[in-house]
């Protein structure tokens, strides 16, 4: 069969909705600046949906640094690869200062989060080297592990008691190869809002000799005393031998970094194929990473007022009888029975009739049966935010108690599909 045949009449799970779904349940347009209220269709909404965790996407000293490194430099320069000519003392700042701040001996800047970790985890891995890792971990850890042709193991989420028996078949199996063994697990799930069990992970050193891999997109800005992330949260930072996270959360940007001992750095910057062979950050980026690196370290306000936040939002869901599961972290996952049909009609009416727009998951991502309404509360949300959002859920809840989603279709904009 002809290729385009084929993918045309299968278009995939979420392709098979894209002419019924497209510009409101997925690809919407939010419009205006990043921020707690923005429009959408015409209408001003309470937004949810945006990992501006520490509110530094439109902080102002963040936009003067933006507007002025790009007058400055451009969008070009530098031009290349890093290694080729794409390199600068700004570049090398930065990696300096994210080495320091997650309290590791060096980083390498990396041009995005996702190319980022598969490409880290082809360059750390060979043939005979096994992988162990987290069944949850997200699709960017899964993408990089597709190109590993060696053995890997999967281990029940969070689950010690599954790890070290899968740690035990890798041991075994790396002895007969020759290659050593990576455990790969995140600081922070984003769904679930559940925070990997790293300190476990990390006492199992004491049995077992492996390599230990952490995505901490979710926990970098958020969890710790500084700010370093759920490795320092659990008192394990240096337990981690690859640090990992995206400035595309805490940091409100593009790109990435991965922080480890020196020489492992060294031998990262020689062979890491996606940053090799791809043009190096612009300075633009560059110098606002620094900036809004530097706010995280001086303004521990910014964490503490995210934070006063998490807790009003998810203590008053709690109060009122919602189940979040057993986050620890500013995700916050409301879980609720229903299928496909009750999840359309309730994200009809939370933005339709009361203006609130938040991502909603149903199966396959979470198991038949359920809906989970994903939050993601913000350090320049107010508590006003959450009241508003606290009544509304109250009401949607009970509609769905009610089983009116499957009677009633809600109000909806003219055309809005």
């Amino acid at each position: 069969m002809d290729i385009f045949e084929r993918i045309l009449a299968n278009p995939g799970p979420l392709g098979q909705y894209a002419d019924q779904a497209y510009g409101y349940f997925m690809f919407p347009k939010l419009v205006g600046e990043i921020a707690p209220h923005m429009e959408f269709q015409g209408k001003m909404m309470l937004n949810w949906s945006l990992n501006n965790y520490i509110g530094l996407a439109n902080h102002p000293e963040v936009r003067k640094a933006d507007a002025e490194a790009a007058a400055e430099w451009g969008m070009a320069y530098p031009m290349g690869a890093r290694m080729m000519s794409g390199n600068s003392d700004l570049h090398e700042q930065i990696d300096r200062e994210l080495a320091e701040f997650v309290q590791k001996e060096d980083s390498v800047l990396l041009n995005y989060g996702y190319q980022g970790v598969v490409s880290l985890i082809d360059a750390v891995l060979d043939r005979k080297d096994v992988v162990v890792y987290d069944e949850q971990c997200h699709a960017c850890i899964i993408d990089g592990l597709r190109l590993h042709i060696g053995k890997r193991f999967v281990y029940k989420h969070n689950d010690m008691e599954s790890l070290e028996k899968q740690l035990q078949r890798a041991t075994k199996l790396s002895a007969q190869t020759g290659g050593g063994i990576l455990v790969i697990t995140e600081g922070v799930f984003g769904m679930s809002g559940v925070m990997g069990n790293l300190k476990g992970v990390v006492e199992l050193k004491k049995k077992y000799n492996f390599r230990f891999l952490v995505d901490d997109a979710h926990g970098f800005g958020t969890m710790g005393s500084t700010g370093a992330g759920t490795g320092e949260h659990q008192g394990v930072q240096d337990g981690i031998d690859l640090y990992f996270s995206t400035f595309a959360k805490s940091m409100a940007s593009i790109g990435a970094f991965v922080a480890a001992d020196k020489k492992v750095c060294t031998y990262l910057r020689h062979n890491l194929r996606s940053q090799i062979f791809a043009k190096s950050l612009p300075m633009p980026i560059v110098v606002g990473a620094l900036k809004r690196l530097e706010l995280l370290r001086k303004h521990p306000e910014l964490r503490q007022q995210l934070w006063d936040i998490v807790e009003y939002l998810q203590n008053g869901l709690r109060e009122r009888g919602f189940n979040l599961g057993v986050t620890q972290t500013p995700v916050t996952p409301i879980f609720l029975q229903g299928g496909v049909e009750e999840a359309s009609q309730i994200t009809v009416d939370l933005r339709e009739n009361h203006q609130i727009f938040c991502s909603i998951v149903t199966y396959p991502v979470i198991p038949k049966g359920l809906i989970m309404l994903r939050v993601i509360p913000t350090a320049v949300h107010s508590r006003d935010d959450v009241d508003k959002t606290l009544h509304a859920f109250e009401e949607v809840y009970q509609k769905l108690k009610n089983g009116l989603y499957k009677k009633e279709v809600p109000q909806v904009s003219e055309g809005m599909i």
